[in-house]
C-alpha cells in the first residue's frame, strides 16, 4: 500500500511541475501540428495507401516523443532534485512514478495525432476502430516503457538532445515495425483476430522492456 502511495506521489509531482512550466506538452503539441502540417503540404492530393499512412501515423509519433518524454529525468538532473528523489523514495517507486506520467503523456501524443489525422487526411479512415485502440495503447505504453529507462540513462549526459533518439530508434524498431502492421490492419478493416500476432508482439515488448527496465533501474539511476 505504501508502495502505491509514493509511486502515485511521484505522478503528482510530475503532473504539477508539468502544468506549472508546461515544457513538455508545448513542445510535443508544437511538433505534432508542426509535422502533420509538414506532411500535409507535401503531400497534397497524393494517394496514400494504409500502409504509408500508417507508417507517416508512428513517424510522428516517435519523433514528438523524442522532443518530450527525456524531460522527465533531465528536469530532475536541471534542477538539481535528483539527490533528494534518491533520498525520499526508492528507484522502484521512482521508476514507476516516472513510468506512469510517460504513460500518460504518450497516450495524449497518439490521442491528438489520431485527431488531427483523422481531420486532415481524408484517407486516414479507421475501418477496424478495436485493432485501432488495442495498438495505440500498447503501442503508447511500448514507447513509454522504453522512453522512461532510456531518459534515466541519458540524464546525466552533456549530449542529452542528440543523445536520446540515438538510442531510442533500435530499441523501438521492433515496436514500430508491428505497431505499423498493424495500424495498416485497421486503416483496411480487417477482423481483430487477423492482429492477433501483432498484439502478441506487442505485449511482449511491453513486458520484457518494463520488466528489464526494473531490474536495472537501480543501477541506471545512482550511478
Amino acid at each position: 500500500m505504501n508502495f502505491i502511495v509514493s509511486t502515485w506521489a511521484i505522478v503528482v509531482k510530475d503532473v504539477r511541475s508539468e502544468l506549472r512550466t508546461r515544457y513538455a506538452l508545448n513542445a510535443l503539441l508544437m511538433f505534432v501540428v508542426t509535422s502533420v502540417a509538414t506532411i500535409l503540404f507535401a503531400l497534397r492530393d497524393d494517394e496514400l495507401s494504409p500502409e504509408i499512412l500508417s507508417g507517416m501515423f508512428w513517424v510522428v509519433i516517435f519523433f514528438t516523443a523524442m522532443s518530450g518524454l527525456s524531460r522527465i529525468f533531465v528536469s530532475e538532473e536541471e534542477r538539481g532534485t535528483t539527490l533528494t528523489l534518491q533520498l525520499v523514495a526508492s528507484p522502484s517507486v521512482v521508476y514507476f512514478g516516472k513510468l506512469l506520467f510517460n504513460s500518460g503523456l504518450t497516450l495524449i501524443l497518439s490521442s491528438a495525432v489520431t485527431v488531427l489525422y483523422v481531420v486532415v487526411f481524408p484517407a486516414f479512415v479507421i475501418k477496424s476502430p478495436l485493432i485501432f485502440g488495442f495498438t495505440v495503447f500498447l503501442g503508447s505504453l511500448g514507447f513509454a516503457s522504453a522512453a522512461t529507462i532510456i531518459a534515466a540513462v541519458i540524464a546525466k549526459a552533456n549530449t542529452k538532445g542528440t543523445l536520446y533518439p540515438v538510442l531510442s530508434f533500435p530499441i523501438l524498431i521492433p515496436l514500430l515495425m508491428t505497431v505499423m502492421k498493424s495500424t495498416a490492419r485497421a486503416l483496411d478493416g480487417e477482423l481483430f483476430t487477423a492482429a492477433l500476432g501483432e498484439f502478441q508482439i506487442l505485449v511482449s515488448y511491453l513486458l520484457v522492456m518494463t520488466a528489464g527496465s526494473y531490474l536495472l533501474f537501480d543501477y541506471v539511476w545512482k550511478e
